[in-house]
């Protein structure tokens, strides 16, 4: 009897174990293409350990300039050889994962001169890489999840005019939803994102907690916390942990896989914001196994 009345109590238990584990439950972002000898993107896919890859770079746009695509060793898109990634975005979204395109970086020639740029350079990002046609599609046939603002230079105007257009292109083509992200610095706010980030209509913001010691977790548990929760505080839909995945990834801000996983992420978990972790990058990934350390606790 005693066994027969416990198992109610145990379903309940183990029920609310489950939800308490799943309710803030995150996912990694992990960028891709900007480095030779990373596993492909099918093989990112497969590995089942990203919700979300990150294709970089467009590096080039904006001011009347023809824009660029660069994907290091994979694929020369001035020959068409990045129209075969088509077949690898379709593999990666069949299993959920979203694919969005990421613009800028911290190498490039890109910026905005007026309102007209800006609905120039959507309306070439939308006919390219989204549900728009061209008669060149670097990537194929595959229609991108969304695009990725990594701004980090050519001038701070413009930008939320650019998030507005690619947002309404969307809604106006009645196809899927552009999704749309952006990865500021943690000093906040960002210098180059911050208008952009204020329209409200970012889904995600992964912030570079990484090359900033001011507010990297490195500075102490307070100045960390301080700038999570001022970057919680933006009109956006999930924020996301910015990392390197490796100590030769980035300068400074490093934190081994198993201090995230008992001290940082126990502290940034519970935010009804909190979206999970974003890594730079699979190249450093792939020789650190950092996702897969990190995946359970994420």
């Amino acid at each position: 009897m005693a066994g027969r009345a416990l198992t109610p109590f145990l379903l309940t238990a183990t029920i609310l174990a489950a939800l308490l584990a799943t309710c803030h439950a995150g996912g990694i972002a992990v960028y891709w293409g900007q480095n030779d000898g990373e596993a492909s993107l099918s093989e990112t896919c497969a590995s089942g350990n990203y919700k979300f890859v990150i294709l970089a770079f467009v590096y080039k746009f904006g001011k009347g300039q023809t824009p660029q695509l660069d994907l290091a060793s994979h694929c020369d898109p001035s020959s068409g050889g990045c129209k075969g990634l088509s077949k690898d975005i379709h593999s990666c979204q069949r299993r959920g994962i979203k694919v969005l395109l990421s613009i800028g970086g911290g190498d490039g020639s890109y910026g905005l001169n007026s309102d007209g740029d800006a609905r120039d350079v959507a309306a070439y990002l939308w006919n390219s890489y989204l549900g728009g046609t061209s008669s060149s599609r670097p990537l194929g046939d595959a229609v991108l999840d969304g695009i990725d603002f990594d701004i980090e230079l050519g001038g701070a105007k413009y930008w939320d005019r650019l998030a507005r257009d690619l947002k309404n292109m969307g809604k106006k083509q009645g196809g899927k939803a552009v999704l749309l992200s952006a990865a500021p610095q943690c000093p906040f706010p960002d210098e180059w994102d911050g208008g952009a980030i204020n329209t409200g209509l970012f889904d995600f913001v992964w912030v570079q907690f990484y090359n900033n010691p001011e507010c990297q977790f490195s500075s102490g548990r307070g100045a960390f916390l301080d700038a999570w929760k001022r970057w919680e505080s933006v009109p956006a839909g999930k924020i996301f942990l910015g990392l390197p995945a490796s100590k030769d990834a980035a300068g400074t801000g490093f934190v081994p896989a198993g201090e995230l996983n008992s001290h940082v992420l126990p502290l940034i978990r519970g935010s009804p914001k909190y979206g999970g972790v974003m890594l730079w990058s699979k190249y450093y990934d792939d020789r650190t196994g950092y996702s897969s350390a990190i995946k359970s606790h994420v």
